[in-house]
Parts: C-alpha cells; structure tokens; sequence
C-alpha cells in the first residue's frame, strides 16, 4: 500500500545488482532480432527464493518464497520436488530461519512494516504461530543450534537498546501444549563494551568477539566462558579486518578470515593452546566466508571473484579439494551441507536465470535443478548476460562495473541509459539476476552497474579509497563513466539517468546537486541527503558500528562542516534535472524527512519531482504489488525524460 504525496506521483523499488559487459568493437552490420517485449506483471511471476534448512530425516528443504506476494516460509520434498507452503502471512514477511534438529517445527522472523525490529516465531506441527521473542521493542536475529541441539542462539537488544547481547533458548524435546512454558531463555554473554558474538564452540566455552574500529579494519578476541578472560588476537596497532568463520570440530582452534599482509581476506586458524596462527588457504580473491559440516567432515571455502562467488568444498582428512560435477554457468551461493553430510543444497543463479534451488549427492556425485523461478511467461534466451567491463577515473583509478546491453539494436541506433549505484557505502554490483534490470534492458535502455570506489570485493585498497570522500571521488568515478559509455557507439550520451538505493540514492542526488548538469534525470531511493541528522539518528542497535561509520564518513560532532557540504539537501539550489524519489514510510536507516525535505526544496526552486511514499515499507520494498507498481512508475519517468522528445523538439516539430 502507498500514500501518494499532494502534487507528486508514486513508484517504488528495491536495490541493485548488474552485470554485463560491452564489445568496444564495430558493431555488426546484421543486428541481432528484437527479443520480445515482457509486461512488469510477467517479469515478476519470477518467484525470489533464498535460504535452506534440512529437516530431521532430509526429506525436505525449508527455504523462503515470495511467491504468494510476500515472503512466507515453505518446504520442497527431496526427492518428489513438491512445493508445500508453510506460513500464510499476508502483511508482513515471514522468513524461514529453520527446522528444529529433531522434528518438523520450525523458526522464522518477521518485523513489522519494514521497522526491522525482528522477532523470532515459532511454528509448530499442527501450524499454530507463537512468538518466541514478544518485547515490541527489541531486536532479534537468530544465531544458530547448539551442537546437542537443545537450545538455540539468538541476539536480542532488549536489555540495552544499543547492544545485542548473546542468548541461548533451551527448547522442549517435543511440541505441544505444555510446551508455552518451556521456552526458557538466558544470557551467555552480556555485551556491555558493544562487541559482536561472531562465532560459539561447539561446547559452548569459547566465543570469538570483533570490535569495529573502521568500516575496514577492526579487532578480535577470543573470550573463556569458563575463566571469563578476554585475549585480544589482532596486532593492536594496525588496521586490518578479521572475521571469525567458526571453531574446529574439536574445539582447539579458531578459523577466521583477514586481509593483514595482504590486498585481499584469506583464511587463517588460530591455535588456542599454542596461541599460534597458519594460513589456511589465500589467493588473489578475497574470502567470503568458510564453514565446516557437522562432524568436520568437509570445510567450504567461498571466494568474491571478480563480482562472482567461486566454491571450494575439500575433504578434511585428505585436505584435498574434491572433484565436483561441472554444474550449469552460474554463481554458486548459499552451501548447506545436510546433518548427515550426504546430501548438500546451494543456490546456482546468473545474470539470465534468477536464484534456483539445487541438490548434490556426495555419495553418487550427481545433482538436480529442484525448482524453477523464472516466470513460464519469459524466454530466457530473451534476457542479456552480464560480463564485467572496467574504465579508467579521473586520477587513473581502474574501475569496475557490469554493463548490460539490449537486444536487437540497429547499427548506428543510440540507445538512452542508465547507470545503477549499489548500497553501502561499501556494497558490490555483483553478476546475479536481477529482474529490475531485466525489465529496463527489455525496454531498450543500457544498464551500467558502477562498482566506484569504496566498493567491497576488490581489495582494501580499494574499498578505502573513498574515505570521507563521498560526493566527490566516488560521484567522479560515476561521471567518468559516461566517457565509457559514449566510447561503445551505441549509447546517447545526452540520455543517461543516475539511479540508486540508499547510499546509491545518496549518490544519486550528489550527482543532480554537485554535477548538476551531467545526467538527464535521477531516480532517488531511499537515499540519504542530509549526513548531519542521518549520522545522528542512526538506529540504536547500530551502536556497535556508529565510531566506524564515523571514521568512514565523518563524525557530526567534529566534522559538521564536511558533513554539510556533502550534504545535497543544503545545495538543491544547484539541481536543474528532474528526479523522483521514492521511500518506505517505516525506514529507520534513512528517515522519511529526508526524503520529504529534498522533493520540498527542489520543487521550491521549479525542478520537476515526483514522490512516492509507501506507508507498508522500510529500507527496500518486500511486497511484490509494491515493487510492481515501482518498478513501472520508474519505467514511465525514465521514458518521459529520456525517450520522449523535449519540449522544444516538440514545438520544432510541430512548426514543420
């Protein structure tokens, strides 16, 4: 549901990804037939599906769909493929978090209207919903079963708002009415020095604890339940990033990645009795992630290639990586290796085919597709692949992005475009589908995808590289990539618009402020205009991370003076482009007002703007008639100012 803003009009949308790449040769003489043109309502009966958990005997698959309009909770049948849906929700999301170890419960977490004020439900047998966590005011987010699987973790900021301290739930053994008592939680580790829990030992006694000191650098600890000591494992006096994956099966070591000495994250493992540490596994890509299967079976190893994740599974008593079947083309992402460590699930997507469901047997070595997203209405080979292209800054930086070409275009035709900024600061376009962008590329318009500095998953480098810089170093690279754009020979460079969630929408409305006449329009989402209040008013539970965000962008309380001049809201003066902005009603990360203040200012001034306010969202769009709506209210601005003809071409026209 939206409420639409007096004088503006309304849309919507989520965040960004890309990908695609160019060829920078002549174009062919014979051009490519025109793939068929797909209405919004065709592109989004393409379901969105993430996450897995086995059930007690692996028989089925507890995974989340959108499907129904909003995210519920459902299972898939392993061996029949059969799809049940579990949860019914109509308003908000239900996510599914997991199977109980031993019978068909269930966890999942919802908030309400985009607040982010997560609770943990309970769903039982007979598909009654309780509440596991029922404070209106604290946050939860679900950590995880011990390994005698009799409780779970969670994190909950009910006791201080601005801390998540660790907590364990002791579960009954079986469901049912006398169980409302049962649920009994208590804490395991109160965080009053503002920390994060990132890792537990099987048998409960050692906790490894980060502490942000940067957006890129922070330091680790190891705790001792028992003896309550507290050992600091980093070099204290440099800058380098750890993150603690998880502890040796037996308990004597911890793994974590860390990019000290090196451009990229590698894996390492810290002995707890000899306080040694080894390298595990490094290479000219960052490590993602790594984690081992329940008797430490298999180790996983995750790696961000190039805007892709590459896996290793080895075998832990060879150390050997073992010789999987060659899977279709695509990003491999979310491995979840079964109870029994026969059986392993994985998503597999790519820029043409959206995140599908897969199931690989160790033991006979082969696998299946067990879903398939993609609407039935859309021809896949309709859909543009993505490849990564790279251009040089201003200041010789190389720069990566992903590019995405339509279709059928005619030698000698200029096509508008439009570039999209991730979130952040600090998030990655990466090569996955993403519909949105489907959906412009089908309607004719070029997508460039910019990866500027300060993007993560190219080394640190990089990713410091815009360091209280933003709305200058970062927006130049955005605009250098107009000069690539323009060199392809297919693109006007007098049609391209700037779109972006978040820091991306931020980045969008620099661009209109402070390079007011390089892009023909913006599209605005969620974004942040005013640093000052927005650095003020962060959510309490970002606590932890507000001296590292301070470091990154600047702290309000020292540097409000850099803070606003990089601030679009104090310069709409500047903006002469059209933009429209859109914004979820509940948002805690980037408050309404910002958004209502830059649409005032500028329309203030006689600049075109329309708004859009949904009162059921916050930070990004869950529901698929949001989105719908949105994503072609987008469309039709885009259109309007960069495929229809300008007013005065119009007159000229007409004069003829």
């Amino acid at each position: 549901m939206k409420s639409n803003q007096p004088i503006y009009k309304s849309v919507l949308m989520c965040l960004l990804l890309a990908s695609c790449s160019p060829d920078q040769g002549e174009q062919k003489e014979v051009a490519e037939a025109l793939p068929e043109q797909y209405t919004i309502e065709q592109f989004l009966k393409t379901e969105s599906i993430y996450g897995s958990s086995f059930s007690k005997d692996e028989s089925t698959i507890l995974f989340s769909s959108d499907k129904s309009g909003i995210y519920n909770s459902y299972s898939i049948g392993v061996e029949s493929n059969e799809i049940t849906q579990l949860t019914n929700s109509k308003d908000e999301f239900a996510r599914a978090l997991s199977y109980f170890p031993n019978d068909d419960r269930l966890l999942f977490t919802s908030d309400k209207g985009g607040n982010e004020i997560n609770h943990i439900f309970l769903r039982q047998e007979d598909g009654s919903i309780r509440d596991l966590t029922p404070d209106s005011l604290a946050k939860t987010n679900f950590g995880g079963w011990s390994y005698d699987e009799k409780s779970f973790f969670f994190f909950s900021n009910k006791r201080d708002p601005q801390f998540f301290d660790l907590m364990e739930m002791q579960v009954p053994e079986e469901s049912g009415a006398k169980e409302a008592t049962m649920f009994v939680s208590s804490t395991m580790y109160e965080n009053v020095e503002g920390v994060n829990v990132t890792a537990i030992s099987r048998d409960k006694r050692y906790l490894a604890l980060t502490e942000s000191i940067t957006t890129s650098a922070n330091h680790m600890y190891l705790f001792d339940r028992t003896t309550g000591e507290k050992k600091q494992l980093n070099i204290p006096d440099e800058k380098n990033s750890y993150s603690p994956q998880y502890f040796s099966a037996d308990g004597k070591s911890l793994v974590y990645t860390t990019d000290e000495g090196h451009e990229f994250a590698y894996l390492k493992e810290y002995n707890i009795e000899t306080g040694e540490s080894k390298e595990i596994e490094k290479s000219n890509w960052g490590v993602r992630y790594s984690y081992i299967s329940r008797t430490g079976k298999y180790r996983v190893v995750a790696f961000n290639e190039d805007a892709k994740t590459k896996i290793k599974i080895y075998d832990e008593t060879t150390q050997k990586a073992l010789e999987l079947p060659e899977f279709p083309a695509g990003d491999i992402t979310s491995v979840n290796i079964s109870k029994s460590e026969k059986l392993m699930s994985f998503y597999l997507n790519s820029s043409k085919s959206p995140n599908n469901l897969y199931l690989y047997d160790f033991e006979t070595n082969d696998y299946k597709a067990m879903t398939n997203t993609l609407s039935p209405e859309i021809n896949a080979n309709d859909l543009v692949e993505g490849e990564v292209i790279r251009y040089t800054s201003f200041d010789g930086m190389e720069i990566p992005a992903l590019l995405y070409k339509p279709k059928g275009i005619k030698t000698g035709e200029l096509r508008p475009a439009t570039l999209m900024i991730h979130g952040g600061p600090g998030g990655q376009s990466r090569l996955n589908y993403n519909a949105y962008i489907q959906y412009l590329v089908n309607n004719g318009y070029v997508v460039l995808a910019v990866n500027n500095r300060g993007s993560s998953g190219y080394g640190k480098t990089f990713y410091r590289a815009d360091d209280k810089k933003h709305g200058d170093a970062d927006l130049k690279d955005c605009v250098e990539s107009k000069k690539f754009l323009a060199g392809l020979g297919y693109v006007d460079p007098n049609k391209i618009a700037i779109t972006g969630g978040s820091y991306g929408g931020y980045m969008v409305m620099a661009a209109l402020t402070f390079a007011p006449e390089e892009f023909a329009c913006g599209v605005n989402i969620f974004g942040v205009t005013n640093w000052v209040r927005t650095l003020q008013s962060i959510p309490p539970w970002w606590a932890s991370f507000r001296q590292a965000l301070y470091e990154e962008m600047g702290d309000p309380a020292t540097d409000s003076v850099a803070l606003y001049n990089k601030s679009p809201i104090f310069f709409t003066q500047n903006i002469t482009k059209p933009f429209l902005v859109l914004q979820g009603a509940n948002d805690p990360r980037v408050l309404q007002i910002e958004s209502d203040e830059i649409v005032a200012n500028a329309q203030s001034n006689g600049v075109e703007v329309e708004y859009v306010v949904f009162d059921d969202e916050g930070h990004g769009f869950s529901k698929k008639e949001n989105r719908m709506e949105a994503w072609e209210t987008i469309l039709k601005f885009l259109d309007k100012n960069l495929k229809e003809p300008a007013v005065e071409d119009k007159e000229e026209e007409a004069s003829i």
